[in-house]
């Protein structure tokens, strides 16, 4: 199975491509790329978007998923934030549409229960559960941009559909 992750953003969104396979002691997870889409920050919120959806389009041709997990908004302080995220998740789920995936979803919190066992883990705690959780070492982190922590949130998010779906 192959399942796209992706943590939605107006300016940077993550997305992971991951494999899963079955093994003996559970599932087998590989991380087959990982990275960031960013946007001009002032660009307009409709080329932004067009550039998310456009590159989203790209990586599900490129890598043919089954399935596409994203993280979705649960609550949101500022108000100013939630509009152009949702606008941003609204673009990839048509994309995600448009390419007949079935579509997880999960919370932040969900995402940090599964990853690190607590659902107010930090995120340098989850990161590093995700990097013992799959082998990173086989990729250039400082390349597109894949030390950003969009880019390690989006394969948290698809290793939560792995697991859900094992």
């Amino acid at each position: 199975m192959i399942i796209i992750g992706i943590d939605p953003g107006s300016v940077i969104t993550g997305y992971a491509i991951i494999t899963k396979e079955k093994g003996q002691e559970g599932p087998q997870l590989k991380v087959v790329d990982f990275g960031c889409i960013i946007t001009d920050k002032f660009a307009t919120t409709g080329e932004r978007l067009k550039k998310i959806h456009g590159e989203i389009i790209k990586l599900i041709e490129k890598y043919k998923p089954d399935a596409m997990s994203i993280e979705t908004l649960f609550f949101f302080k500022n108000v100013k934030t939630v509009m152009p995220v949702s606008q941003t998740k609204g673009v990839i789920l048509l994309a995600a549409a448009e390419k007949k995936l079935f579509v997880y979803e999960f919370t932040p919190l969900q995402v940090k229960m599964a990853i690190a066992g607590y659902g107010r883990a930090e995120k340098k705690q989850v990161q590093k559960m995700i990097e013992k959780t799959v082998d990173l070492t086989n990729f250039d982190l400082k390349k597109n941009n894949r030390k950003k922590d969009d880019a390690y949130d989006a394969i948290g998010v698809a290793i939560c559909a792995a697991l859900k779906s094992y």
